[in-house]
């Protein structure tokens, strides 16, 4: 949730001319992390679990595609984007670890 909310304030200074482009495409990556991560913990096996999260893991790898994107093309400054770019890597490894753990078995 923190690298969505931290997306959200990031996108406030993109040029307006972004608003229907990269804007919205970037946010609508990183909403979804959370939410697949949400989805798949409410359903009723670890196999579908496991398969949300790696939506979701597809879904960071948009998100960073795109502030990575939105770096090069100068939309905002480096060192507002520099700290998102390193919540998300933490974020990816969060995901893989759960990822990893939700395809081990499970204790009698």
């Amino acid at each position: 949730m923190d690298l969505a909310e931290a997306t959200y304030k990031l996108v406030r200074d993109f040029p307006k001319s972004e608003e229907y482009r990269l804007t919205s495409q970037l946010l609508r990556a990183a909403a979804s992390i959370p939410a697949n991560i949400a989805e798949g913990n409410a359903r009723a096996s670890r196999k579908d679990y496991a398969r949300f999260v790696a939506i979701a893991r597809g879904s960071l790898a948009e998100t960073e595609t795109f502030l990575m994107l939105a770096r090069r093309a100068a939309l905002v400054q480096p060192d507002a984007i520099d700290p998102v770019l390193a919540l998300a890597d933490r974020v990816g490894r969060m995901l893989n670890g759960l990822h990893r753990s939700l395809h081990q078995t499970p204790p009698p």
